[in-house]
């Protein structure tokens, strides 16, 4: 800070030349400048010994607000308890051999020696003995996807996923079985806190869906689809609350259905999970609660409803490349028990 005697020496100077006056007048705006700030409680930019931040000019910038985090896909709103109670349960003697042939080429071959239920009388089921062979192949790369199943019994199935960039992506799906085939065309698009997707199907189908973070453990998001070859249209609205433990689902449709899911983790190793169903349109009612207990070399999964179904799904890893899987479903208001034991080869 410049002293009074400075403004002094100005009167003073006898020098009277335009650089001279320029330097004077500079330096005493300079000094009024700064005396008035002190006298404010402020000082002025550049005085406190520290250069001002460049571009800053001494405005306080408002913290930008976090990033939210990238919702799951809307068709993937219920993954937690698709893997913890919709186990693939099975009955009789199933074998699985899966083969990698390289880095991106996969084979699978998949035997099943089961029954086909036949409906009869009251609640009686009649089981015809039945065997299935199942044979697949897979397709891996960083940018696209194929996969093909072809069973004995004439059904078959492909997919197609391409990524054409880091948002937009394409699949194409189709199924076929004796006196039905299913093409669908989806779109992915996928933002920094967004996910959204079109579909289109045969049988004049069109569909969207789309789901938003809107905290950084809350999604929300809709769906909508026309089905023109049926004249029926749907509209759907769905919620998802996931932390570090627990994942909530809420769904809602004008098709009359009414969905709720929850997901706990009790430990790292024990979770538990519970949905809720509700068809107002067909008055039906459908609850269940079950386990996922995940151990060092196995995983046990059980779940009962409200039909008093209980099933029990237990997978044993040997060692690498075998596995055991036992199944065991059974529901005593119809008295239809089944059990199941697989052995899988190959990763």
């Amino acid at each position: 800070m410049e002293s009074l005697g400075n403004v002094e020496s100005l009167n003073n100077t006898k020098d009277c030349s335009p650089a001279t006056i320029h330097g004077n007048a500079t330096s005493m705006l300079r000094w009024l400048f700064t005396h008035v700030n002190c006298a404010s409680g402020t000082e002025a930019p550049g005085s406190s010994g520290t250069p001002p931040t460049p571009g800053t000019s001494g405005v306080r910038k408002i913290a930008a607000a976090p990033d939210l985090p990238l919702p799951v896909k809307y068709e993937e709103l219920q993954r937690e308890i698709m893997m913890s109670l919709k186990a693939d349960h099975f009955e009789g003697g199933r074998f699985d051999f899966n083969k990698q042939l390289n880095q991106k080429f996969f084979l699978s071959h998949s035997v099943l020696l089961g029954s086909i239920e036949v409906p009869a009388q009251g609640n009686q089921i009649i089981k015809i003995p039945n065997a299935t062979y199942e044979f697949g192949a897979n397709v891996v790369d960083a940018k696209y996807m194929l996969v093909g199943r072809l069973l004995t019994d004439g059904r078959m199935s492909g997919r197609i996923k391409y990524d054409v960039s880091d948002a937009l992506s394409a699949k194409l799906q189709t199924s076929k079985e004796p006196g039905f085939a299913q093409v669908m065309f989806d779109l992915d698009f996928k933002g920094s806190d967004t996910q959204a997707q079109m579909k289109l199907g045969n049988g004049q189908f069109y569909g969207v869906n789309y789901l938003q973070s809107v905290t950084g453990t809350l999604s929300l998001g809709g769906e909508a689809f026309w089905l023109g070859g049926q004249k029926k249209s749907g509209v759907g609205l769905a919620a998802r609350y996931a932390d570090n433990r627990s994942v909530g689902t809420a769904q809602l449709a004008t098709t009359g259905l009414v969905s709720l899911t929850y997901t706990t983790k009790v430990s790292e190793k024990a979770m538990l999970a519970s949905d809720f169903m509700w068809n107002w349109n067909a008055r039906q009612t459908q609850a269940s609660v079950g386990y996922d207990y995940i151990l060092r070399q196995s995983r046990l999964r059980g779940r009962v409803d409200n039909s008093g179904t209980v099933s029990v799904f237990l997978e044993e890893r040997l060692n690498a490349g075998f596995t055991l899987c036992y199944s065991a479903e059974i529901d005593h208001a119809n008295k239809n028990h089944k059990f199941g034991f697989g052995m899988i080869v190959g990763e």
